[in-house]
């Protein structure tokens, strides 16, 4: 699911304080993030305050609205603990996403040892889209470290990073005390409106409808208001034609669901394709034909356990590239609004560093 960052004023450029709680019961702290020339202070050691011997300079970037609010308290939780193991940490937040995109950009100017992003796969699109290779403001491979907080969590969920908080921090410090990264593919997407990277799915079915209607909901504002955009779209249920080239070859489909998976998973735990690999140097094309109603209500369930591949009605494709068109879809990849097709994804073998 798309995550959002806060509506409230910007803070100075140079220097803000981000309000964290950190246990859940209405106590604070305050995380003072660094300036980033390094000259800012805070709690713990602050970036280019020389931290302790072998430690490491990271980034961390925080979407203090994950889960819709409900984990607030983590990033500052993640910030103390990297201190307390005696790393330089650069917290970051901002107003909104793309103030935390230019702030991140800017701190990885300075060339850090990781950048980490606190949050769902939206943060995760944040990171991916910062550092996959090549990008000119990036001299060096940086990896990226994730603690993932938010209501979809997949990219972690490939990546075998556990989903409760503290055993994700866990995992997160043992992998910096290693600093052995993992190379993983990602999917680079070009359209009308430019070009990014993913590491989970472009989602151009029944699944982006779900996204593009709930975006467009006022009310209510948690997690429930992607049950009933979910609600309506089955009840509006239809197939598209869509028009595709696989791997230089023309074919025309007809789907309820169709996706262009790098990972297993989509939409908070949907195992769309339960055999993928983030590392094999393809993409699976997953396509589901045209089902009535009932029968896709049936099919649904199963394809949270994976247990819908082989059935007649779906297709998984190994794939290189794909060029995917149709009417009336607004694209999503990983939880991020695209835009509407068509859209060209290619397989970007070995295109980023994960602390996983």
């Amino acid at each position: 699911m798309p995550e959002t960052l806060p509506d409230d004023e910007p803070s100075e450029p140079a220097q803000r304080c981000a309000r964290e709680d950190t246990d859940g019961d209405g106590a604070r702290e305050d995380v003072m993030v660094d300036r980033a020339d390094g000259t800012g202070s805070g709690s713990g050691v602050g970036v280019g305050g020389g931290g302790s011997v072998g430690g490491l300079r990271l980034v961390v970037a925080i979407n203090p609205t994950a889960s819709f609010g409900q984990t607030s308290g983590m990033g500052g939780r993640v910030v103390e603990a990297l201190r307390l193991d005696g790393h330089t940490v650069q917290p970051l937040v901002a107003a909104d996403f793309e103030a935390l995109k230019t702030e991140a950009r800017a701190a990885l100017a300075g060339h850090p040892d990781a950048l980490i992003v606190v949050g769902g796969d939206g943060m995760v699109s944040l990171g991916v889209n910062l550092l996959a290779q090549p990008q000119p403001w990036v001299q060096s491979p940086v990896p990226l470290g994730i603690v993932p907080t938010g209501t979809g969590n997949d990219a972690a969920l490939g990546l075998g990073i556990p989903l409760e908080f503290e055993a994700a921090l866990a995992h997160l410090r043992s992998a910096l005390a290693t600093m052995t990264p993992r190379t993983i593919d990602l999917g680079h997407l070009s359209h009308a409106g430019g070009e990014l990277w993913f590491a989970s799915a472009l989602s151009a079915g029944i699944d982006a409808l779900i996204n593009e209607r709930a975006n467009q909901m006022r009310r209510p504002r948690g997690a429930s208001r992607y049950t009933i955009a979910l609600l309506i779209e089955l009840l509006r249920l239809r197939a598209r034609t869509y028009e595709l080239v696989v791997d230089g070859v023309a074919r025309q489909v007809g789907s309820v669901l169709l996706s262009v998976a790098n990972n297993r998973s989509i939409g908070g735990g949907m195992m769309i394709a339960p055999t993928a690999l983030l590392d094999d140097g393809a993409l699976d094309l997953f396509i589901v034909a045209p089902v009535s109603r009932l029968k896709f209500l049936r099919l649904f369930p199963r394809v949270f356990k994976g247990t819908h591949a082989g059935l007649p009605i779906v297709e998984l494709t190994r794939v290189h590239s794909v060029t995917v068109d149709a009417p009336d879809i607004i694209a999503y990849a990983d939880g991020e609004r695209v835009g509407p097709l068509p859209v060209t994804v290619t397989v970007a073998p070995g295109a980023l560093r994960v602390l996983a």
